[in-house]
């Protein structure tokens, strides 16, 4: 019988989707599944983006070029000089989704067996994309009990090997909703120069932060310009998942020649997509101040509602749309899975991430979840009330 491949072997189960076939049968017993385990937000698309798509009058879906529409490039570079970013059109490479920039990454700056140090614990694809690619992750552990916050620079610092490459942020983070301050991205800058590393920021929650609290992107810092390299998307910053559009920024020549002939092999990104993602971009600013405000209370709501289960310890993310919460369980995978096929409450259940899959430590985030506070806020509360009932009545 033919086989597949050690790689394909490898390649890691999402930790977010493994569960969807214990959810529909949920669902097809009649219990209400409150899907927690997956950013995707319930926030309206911006009808600009959605009108665009639907008033054009294409004749014929062509290709675009592969690195993307000039029109599109160029309003993008707009976009960032609002955000004190300042790149032109030939710094960026449109790409299907922010998962195919990291792709792309990847196989534009390292070769298989180079390592990639990334503080964990980390989007779960992460580790698919390093698969892949025969890159090998080095992780760097934050703590719930330091609220993720990036360890001592010297700790990291000690991990650098000849095969490092590269240091990979998502800032603010996913899973863990952690944002990094300016004086962190400066230290991660000073090792990067010193040691002649990339450091690849995937920002794509960038709109997303709270408290009075700022953004620093790595591409502010002056001197980063052969090292700097932004993973971005339109995935949640306008509701947008669905449009798989993403973009590689960098002012590395090298960099950005050599993702063209990836993003060439694969023609080009998507037309349609493209057209709602260049309208999306003259969304207006009180969209995103109405949808951080309705993030903030849905976080405030969340997590204050949390702490007030026995056991039950949370992080408060102070950015994007999650956090990880630890449970009083051995396993949070059998928990998570056990919610979906035995236990409900009031015909009602929950979909949580098991969040040992956002890490690469074998052992850690055994009994930690996920969760995405993507649903209203009476939704949130229904949900804590059944992860209540659900930790009394279940047995490890």
């Amino acid at each position: 019988m033919p086989t597949i491949s050690n790689k394909g072997k490898a390649m890691p189960q999402s930790p977010i989707r493994k569960l969807v076939p214990f959810a529909e049968d949920a669902k097809k017993r009649g219990v209400k599944v409150f899907h927690l385990n997956i950013g995707q937000p319930d926030i309206k698309t911006p009808q600009i983006a959605l009108d665009a798509v639907k008033n054009n009058n294409l004749e014929v879906v062509a290709y675009s070029r592969s690195e993307g529409s000039e029109e599109y490039r160029t309003k993008i570079a707009n976009y960032y000089a609002k955000n004190d970013i300042y790149v032109n059109a030939n710094d960026i490479i449109v790409t299907t989704g922010g998962s195919e920039a990291l792709l792309f990454t990847f196989g534009s700056i390292m070769d298989a067996g180079d390592e990639v140090i990334i503080p964990e614990p980390f989007y779960a694809n992460y580790n698919g994309f390093s698969t892949a690619s025969g890159v090998k992750v080095v992780p760097v552990i934050s703590k719930i009990e330091d609220n993720f916050a990036l360890p001592p620079i010297e700790e990291l610092e000690k991990l650098i090997t000849p095969k490092t490459k590269a240091i990979l942020i998502c800032n603010p983070g996913n899973p863990t909703g952690y944002l990094y301050s300016k004086e962190e991205i400066k230290k991660l800058a000073s090792i990067v120069k010193k040691h002649d590393l990339f450091l690849i920021a995937d920002e794509v929650y960038r709109e997303f932060a709270y408290d009075g609290f700022e953004h620093y992107s790595v591409m502010q810092e002056a001197g980063l310009e052969e090292h700097a390299i932004i993973i971005d998307s339109v995935s949640k910053r306008y509701s947008m998942c669905g449009a798989r559009i993403g973009c590689i920024v960098s002012k590395n020549k090298n960099v950005i020649n050599t993702a063209l002939k990836f993003a060439q092999a694969r023609l080009s990104p998507p037309t349609y997509a493209q057209i709602a993602s260049e309208a999306a971009l003259d969304t207006p600013q009180s969209y995103f101040d109405d949808v951080i405000e309705e993030y903030v209370s849905r976080r405030n709501t969340l997590i204050s509602e949390l702490q007030k289960i026995e056991g039950v310890k949370v992080a408060k993310p102070k950015g994007a749309f999650y956090c990880i919460v630890e449970l009083p369980v051995e396993s949070a995978d059998n928990f998570a899975q056990w919610l979906l096929e035995e236990f409900n409450y009031n015909g009602e259940t929950i979909m949580v991430a098991p969040a040992a899959g956002f890490y690469s430590t074998n052992g850690l985030g055994l009994n930690q979840v996920r969760i995405a506070y993507v649903l209203k806020e009476e939704d949130l509360i229904a949900s804590v009330n059944i992860l209540r009932e659900a930790l009394k009545a279940y047995k490890d």
